[in-house]
């Protein structure tokens, strides 16, 4: 089990500092910032995960492999950089759906491994999977993708929850990493294909209804809010919340 983990840590790494190699390629960086993006995308989420967790030193300072990982990484983008460059944009959303998942239950495990209670362990497991993307997100000027409308943290909270309860009913080591991280991936891929959103709350303002008379004749009040504009929170739906052509 403990193999296994490791390996799929790797995993995790390579896709996730991949991602910030293309990144930082769209972002026209040199090498130097394409490092950072890539180190920053593959162990941010997992520092940060050991400091809060009180782990000293963090892992890729007791096990350097990883940042020789990082490093191949780059070494190997940048000879193929006419490859990477020419890749969809639908790329990099994937590549950070799979680091997405991996890390999320990498994240979940550590954390259990420590004795953490089970809401910490999803919370560590949503860290070490949304934190790296973040950072990489805001060094290139992007809104990073968990705070926009799409399904991102969501589906790392699903995958948490899946390991912390398999985990709970003492499920086959194998069985419990494969489905927690099918569930993340299903969750965050189909977001992305079929463009799932979670709904947003926003200030509307309503327009001021026109002055009512009064038909009878007789002496009437108008409300005091008539003719005023009224500002409102509503819930807006993910396909109403984006501007649409108007048909002609």
């Amino acid at each position: 089990m403990s193999g296994l983990i490791y390996w799929l840590d790797m995993a995790g790494v390579i896709v996730f500092a991949l991602s910030g190699v293309i990144l930082a390629c769209r972002s026209r960086m040199d090498p130097f910032g394409m490092l950072v993006l890539a180190a920053v995308t593959g162990i941010g989420g997992g520092t940060l995960r050991d400091l809060v967790l009180g782990v000293r030193p963090v892992f890729w300072v007791t096990d350097p492999t990883y940042l020789w990982v990082i490093l191949a990484t780059v070494g190997l983008s940048i000879i193929s950089f006419h490859y990477i460059h020419r890749l969809n944009r639908g790329f990099l959303p994937v590549a950070d759906a799979f680091g997405l998942a991996l890390f999320t239950v990498i994240g979940t495990h550590k954390a259990l491994l420590l004795d953490a209670p089970g809401v910490v362990a999803v919370l560590m497991g949503v860290l070490t999977g949304v934190a790296g993307g973040m950072i990489r997100d805001l060094l290139a000027h992007r809104v990073p993708m968990v705070l926009r409308q799409e399904i991102y943290a969501t589906a790392a909270i699903a995958g948490g929850i899946t390991y912390v309860v398999l985990d709970a009913l003492s499920s086959p080591g194998t069985l419990t990493v494969a489905l927690a991280l099918l569930v993340t991936l299903s969750l965050r891929l189909g977001a992305i294909y079929w463009a799932l959103a979670l709904p947003i709350f926003a200030w509307v303002t309503i327009a001021p209804s026109p002055p009512s008379g009064d038909e009878s004749g007789e002496k009437g009040s108008a409300p005091l809010e008539e003719g005023r504009a009224k500002v409102r929170v509503r819930m807006i739906r993910p396909e109403t919340s984006k501007r649409r052509p108007k048909k002609p």
